[in-house]
């Protein structure tokens, strides 16, 4: 008999346990799914230079107002551009990061413990 284990019960609890496990990891697929096709915008420059990025940081477009385009403010113009692109993608982070809250509400998660996005 299993007197160390204290009998099958256990195995119950371990049966629920990896249910809940696949149920988790379904979901996870799910919300990386639907992180690939949630879009921010971030903007430098006033919104003069505009990127947007999906909720996973990919960057998906970039847009400069026409009056940005001139050659003597070319550097000006790429600082904008990397600014903008940072602004989306540290947007498309918190939103990513929203997402999981939602996803792991309910759920007994150690506190601080983030699961990978």
């Amino acid at each position: 008999m299993l007197k160390g284990l204290g009998g099958l019960g256990g195995l119950g609890d371990f049966g629920k346990m990896m249910q809940q496990a696949q149920e988790m990891q379904a979901k996870m697929a799910e919300m990386q799914e639907r992180l690939e096709t949630i879009e921010v915008e971030g903007a430098a420059g006033a919104g003069m230079v505009t990127a947007v990025c999906t909720a996973k940081g990919a960057l998906r477009k970039v847009s400069v107002d026409p009056s940005c385009m001139v050659a003597s403010e070319k550097e000006v113009l790429e600082d904008l551009i990397v600014a903008a692109v940072n602004d989306a993608q540290t947007k498309a982070q918190a939103r990513a990061q929203e997402e999981m809250k939602e996803l792991t509400a309910g759920l007994p998660l150690p506190p601080g413990m983030n699961l990978p996005i």
